[in-house]
């Protein structure tokens, strides 16, 4: 009860100090705002992010081409593809099939696709993770999601449309930073910075249980590892890693 009363107290000093950006949220200023400035903070964090985390990416994709159909052809769907900061991480000959529901990153995935010319690109579409209808059921390899299943409205819409775009044996590949371990100081702190880390940065919410999304999901097999990304700020750095095969 004492941890409740001061998770509640300190997470009223955090908004009190976020008050600016609340105001200009409950006059409509801040949500248009953001979805224009956040594709350059992303920009520059993709980079510091890739960076820290380039060994564990490596790692994940190492096996993207066990999954190319018959043909020996991968095409790939990224939902949330942002910056495109994956691109270097896929095979050579990849078709990759971009979302993302905020125009404003295009210049920045546009950059991306120039410095990465072994990866193509069929089309990109702007569109959320949980409404993918113009991507047809059972015509891909792959669906990559890496820091993007903190910030959609329903996990549980995202999950029943990547089974539906992927083809049977297909996978989905994942990597996300999640809540922390139960009574753990990153949790505590994670707690506390929720609710005003959703507002500041595009409904991103530190303390998801996303594993237990891909869990009940119901894919056929189920490949994940709770790992602490080498990341300088704690709330961060409680990620999961791995892929599930339809």
């Amino acid at each position: 009860m004492e941890a409740t009363c001061l998770v509640v107290l300190l997470r009223l000093c955090v908004q009190i100090l976020a008050f600016p950006a609340y105001l200009l949220w409950y006059l409509g200023i801040w949500e248009p705002l953001c979805k224009k400035l956040f594709p350059y903070f992303m920009s520059v964090m993709a980079i510091s992010y890739n960076k820290q985390m380039s060994d564990k990416k490596r790692e994940m994709f190492s096996n993207l081409k066990d999954f190319a159909s018959p043909t020996g052809a991968l095409t790939l769907l990224e939902i949330g593809t942002g910056t495109g900061s994956n691109f270097q991480f896929y095979p050579v000959g990849c078709k990759i099939i971009c979302t993302d529901p905020n125009p404003n990153f295009q210049k920045f995935l546009n950059k991306s696709l120039a410095e990465n010319p072994h990866v193509q690109v069929e089309r990109c579409l702007v569109a959320p993770a949980e409404d993918l209808h113009q991507v047809p059921a059972a015509s891909v390899d792959v669906v990559v999601s890496t820091l993007v299943l903190c910030s959609v409205k329903s996990p549980e819409q995202v999950m029943k449309e990547v089974l539906r775009v992927l083809r049977p044996g297909g996978a989905f590949y994942f990597l996300e930073h999640v809540a922390g371990a139960p009574s753990s100081w990153t949790l505590f702190w994670q707690q506390i910075y929720d609710p005003t880390w959703i507002c500041l940065f595009d409904g991103c919410h530190l303390a998801r249980e996303t594993w237990n999304d891909l869990e009940k999901a119901g894919f056929s097999e189920l490949k994940l590892r709770h790992i602490h990304a080498p990341l300088k700020w704690h709330p961060t750095r409680p990620h999961i890693i791995g892929y599930a095969v339809k």
